[in-house]
């Protein structure tokens, strides 16, 4: 338990900058960790509802209804972390 808070403080440190440049877009986000699968999940609404979904070339999935993006799906996240 230890080692994933301390996975997920520094990711959040790492996306930090990225992530006020999110929050433009919503007011609220929730971030979620899962470790077995390394992806870090971020939602603008509680019930994202996604219609679609675009994978990025940087291993990004970004999740919209219609022209509105809802979440985000970052694989490999421990990467970006530990390099």
């Amino acid at each position: 338990m230890e080692e994933e808070m301390t996975l997920e403080k520094r990711f959040v440190k790492q996306a930090e900058e990225p992530l006020f440049q999110l929050l433009k877009l919503s007011s609220r986000a929730w971030i979620d960790y899962d470790k077995e699968a390394d992806a870090a999940y971020i939602s603008f609404e509680k019930l994202q509802r996604a219609t679609d979904s675009e994978m990025l070339d940087n291993g990004v999935i970004v999740r919209k209804r219609g022209k509105k993006i809802v979440g985000l799906t970052i694989l490999h996240a421990g990467k970006l972390i530990y390099g």
